[in-house]
């Protein structure tokens, strides 16, 4: 399969910047050499002689961080001067992973700050390990949020991300034992040289309490809320780099602290804890991401959260707007605020609190302010993760914001009585609150009502919300929902992790590929050329061989480069079906076993992810991939033929080795459940080969790439509808299915844990009597693609053009052609004229 070659690419400078093409890269070099150590000596306090990595590395970053500053300044100078219409972006996740490569590629500086840490004696590859992943997310929603929020950048359209600066993440994912345990990600213990605190935005946030009518000096009535606590947030601004530094956008992350750091009288009488506690509670909100809500309070603190970042967003750019304008009444004029899921949806009421109580403007007026500035991103189609908050807690942390939901729900409710369909069900099915479930406050309702925009992220599920999860507010409002498929930034997930591949397509395409990921089809009339297969494979097998060298680090784990890198890297779910590789997994190493001479093809299946806190199914998983791991990976009979690995603690800077170096893609969710994925359009855009369902983007993807090109398995959505109306049943699959079978029969009875053969019961059952992930129904069709897919690792030819035609297909699944939809067809938005 591969030339016994290496490359070693590392920290080359794919792009020509303005400032390295009007400078010599000697000038340049020795001017970064020099900033670097002027912020050694007098940022960081130490000298050449004393200064350790973690001095080095953030000397360097302050150094890079001067020359982001300026364009910065300049940016937002120029975004006044337009007074034109600004993006917020409210995402309680933006997994942004580290920012000094992703900032130095996209200044150009990639090799001249290489060269100037050298001189140093300092190795850039080394330097960059210092730098931890900000803990700001988990998976796929915080990463689109941090590819929108580049994209943005680089296609100078102003705008301001939104979101909370969490101290400790969601956890730190460490394994004892095959399982799952989660302490603190500490990220920001030794600081963070990439963030600006701003004390002068500072923002009250109250919650409890009571309202009242209090009259105007006009003699008209306001509403007042008196909060019985408040908390403040405070702002820590992070400057976002277009690429080639042409414009800079502002990642505003919000702290929660006190309003009163110490009650010095407490104190004073000897109760220490006493007097910090107040600020244990406020400052609890920006602690982690996600705190578990298997406990009251537990769930309130998830409320205050999302009300916490989203009213501190709400009250900063309504103070920006004032300041440039002399009311709200044009607030949609100059604000576009994207909701990025449910999760800051308590902004309709919120928005509609401050410009009705706040500014006294008329309700029918603010409520149309309101629609005209919120839109609104859907990503899930499973009922249960549509957030509901209930109306007891509500009306007691938010009642101010209970009493807007009402009103807008009654003069809702009156417009859906007027509907020639109107009745009692119809009302309850559309109705803000659920009246069936304990009285709870529907927030996908919510937000979609105060929106004048809800977009899906993939062609199928835009289409399956509208026939599902918001059926009946689709036929309300038929022009609201809209399809915005889901994109990945390329100058990360291409040029920065896998700069071997993209000198290969810089060599073969031009430098036109950096700036047009379109370009990428040009790949196509080289996919039959061996030479260029023979580079496309070396290119592989080089990024292959630093992977297996990070998963000996990691797991004293010893894998062949040379063997099929089979991956599944995501969020630890039944509906991504982790357990169905797992099972698959089983029934290929009894095949093996029963017949170990049989010229199988070498594969070494690789798995990351967390599972959350408190989703026992998914930390079982987990825990079987390792008991699994450990069968197969000691067992003499299977050699080399088949290993399982599982990475842990998976991030943005774990996904950066892994994706370059796949060799297969797993994109195997239950059909209709995956909302989109982008972890298949890094995958593929690398040339890994995807296994997939019809599910989320994997539908666009086998359009852009051709069908031939990707490999389609199992029932599509509307054939596990259908299964699921006939009344499917597992017992008849499994019949059927004798590989399955076995397999679930081994895990039941012990073949993975002898000492305790029931630990996965729970896991087998529900696949055996429930299914709801369709993995029996799916497993067959699932074993013969695997089957196929070895059959083509034996003809190399064939994989390679497969592989190389998948990354040409990809250009479509840029963010920046995402983010030019929106800009266009939702938020209405114009690029500064620079970018023009």
């Amino acid at each position: 399969m591969y030339e016994n070659q290496d490359h070693a690419i590392r920290w080359a400078d794919v792009a020509t910047s303005s400032e390295a093409g009007a400078n010599s890269r000697d000038a340049l070099r020795a001017r970064l050499r020099a900033a670097i150590t002027d912020k050694l000596v007098y940022a960081v306090g130490k000298d050449t002689a004393h200064a350790s990595l973690h001095d080095w590395y953030v000397a360097a970053a302050l150094a890079v961080r001067d020359r982001i500053v300026d364009r910065w300044m300049e940016s937002t100078r120029e975004t006044y001067r337009q007074n034109g219409k600004r993006v917020y972006y409210l995402s309680l996740e933006f997994l942004i992973g580290r920012n000094l490569r992703d900032a130095v590629s996209n200044l150009g500086l990639m090799q001249p700050l290489a060269d100037a840490l050298s001189d140093l004696g300092v190795d850039p590859e080394v330097l960059r390990e210092q730098e931890a992943d900000a803990a700001l997310g988990n998976g796929g929603l915080g990463r689109l949020a941090a590819c929108f929020m580049e994209s943005l950048a680089s296609l100078s359209l102003p705008a301001i991300g939104y979101g909370i600066r969490y101290d400790y993440g969601l956890f730190r994912q460490v394994i004892r034992d095959g399982a799952q345990h989660e302490v603190p990600e500490d990220w920001l213990d030794v600081g963070n040289p990439w963030e600006f605190k701003r004390p002068e935005a500072t923002y009250r946030i109250g919650f409890g309490g009571g309202t009242r009518d209090e009259a105007r000096s006009d003699g008209a009535i306001r509403r007042v809320w008196e909060p019985a606590e408040s908390v403040l947030a405070v702002a820590y601004d992070t400057p976002v780099v277009g690429w080639r530094g042409a414009h800079v956008n502002t990642l505003r992350l919000w702290a929660a602290r006190a309003s009163e750091p110490l009650m010095l009288e407490a104190f004073n009488h000897g109760d220490y804890v006493g007097a910090m506690a107040h600020r244990a509670r406020a400052e609890a909100i920006s602690r982690v991401l996600y705190p578990s809500d298997a406990t009251p309070a537990g769930y309130e603190l998830r409320l205050r959260q999302e009300y916490f970042f989203t009213a501190a967003s709400l009250q900063d750019l309504v103070r920006r707007h004032l300041s440039s304008h002399p009311g709200l009444d044009n607030l949609a004029d100059h604000a576009a605020i994207q909701l990025n899921d449910t999760h800051p949806a308590i902004a309709v009421a919120e928005l509609m609190r401050i410009l009705v109580d706040d500014h006294a403007m008329a309700w029918e007026r603010a409520w149309a302010v309101t629609r005209e500035t919120l839109s609104y991103t859907n990503h899930t189609l499973l009922p249960e993760a549509l957030e509901t908050w209930s109306v007891p807690l509500m009306e007691r942390l938010l009642p101010r914001h209970m009493e807007i939901i009402y009103r807008i729900n009654w003069l809702h409710l009156e417009a859906v009585s007027t509907l020639p369909d109107a009745d009692g069900t119809l009302s309850r099915a559309l109705s803000i609150i659920d009246e069936e479930n304990g009285k709870r406050v529907r927030m996908g309702h919510l937000a979609f009502i105060g929106a004048h925009k809800i977009n899906g992220v993939s062609a199928l599920h835009t289409d399956l919300m509208r026939e599902t999860v918001f059926a009946d507010l689709h036929r309300m409002f038929p022009e609201r929902i809209t399809n915005k498929t889901n994109g990945v930034t390329f100058r990360r997930w291409l040029q920065q992790i896998n700069p071997r591949l993209t000198s290969l397509l810089v060599e073969t395409i031009g430098p036109r590929v950096l700036d047009h990921p379109q370009a990428l089809r040009e790949l196509e009339r080289h996919a039959d050329d061996p030479t260029f297969r023979r580079a496309f494979a070396e290119q592989r097998l080089a990024a292959k061989r630093d992977l297996a060298r990070l998963i000996g680090e990691r797991t004293g784990i010893v894998v062949d480069p040379m063997a099929m890198f089979d991956v599944q890297i995501k969020r630890i779910h039944e509906y991504k079906r982790q357990l169905l590789n797992l099972l698959e997994t089983v029934a290929l190493y009894n095949a093996i076993k029963a017949d170990p001479d049989a010229g199988w093809v070498p594969r070494v299946k690789i798995f990351a992810g967390k599972a959350a806190a408190s989703y026992v199914q998914a930390k079982q998983i987990i825990r079987l991939a390792h008991d699994l791991g450990a069968v197969i990976n000691n067992d003499p009979d299977i050699g080399g033929k088949l290993k399982l690995v599982f990475l842990p603690n998976y991030n943005v800077s774990l996904a950066e080795v892994i994706i370059p170096a796949a060799d297969l893609s797993e994109q195997i969710s239950t059909a209709g459940m995956e909302a989109s994925g982008t972890g298949n359009m890094k995958l593929a855009l690398n040339g890994a080969l995807t296994i997939g369902t019809l599910d989320g983007a994997n539908v666009e993807m086998r359009d852009h790439v051709g069908a031939e090109n990707i490999i389609i398995f199992g029932h599509d959505a509307q054939e596990v509808a259908a299964l699921r109306a006939a009344g499917y049943c597992e017992t008849s699959t499994l019949d059927r299915s004798t590989r399955l079978a076995r397999a679930l029969f081994e895990i039941e009875t012990g073949l993975v844990s002898p000492d305790e053969p029931r630990r996965y019961a729970a896991l087998t059952e529900a696949v055996a009597w429930r299914d709801r992930y369709m993995i029996a129904a799916d497993f067959d069709a699932y074993w013969q693609s695997q089957r196929d897919l070895d059959a083509l690792w034996l003809r190399p030819d064939e994989w390679w053009r497969t592989a190389i035609l998948n990354t040409a297909g990809m250009g479509w699944f840029s963010s920046d052609r995402t983010i030019g939809e929106y800009a266009q067809d939702i938020w209405r938005v114009q690029p500064l004229p620079h970018s023009a």
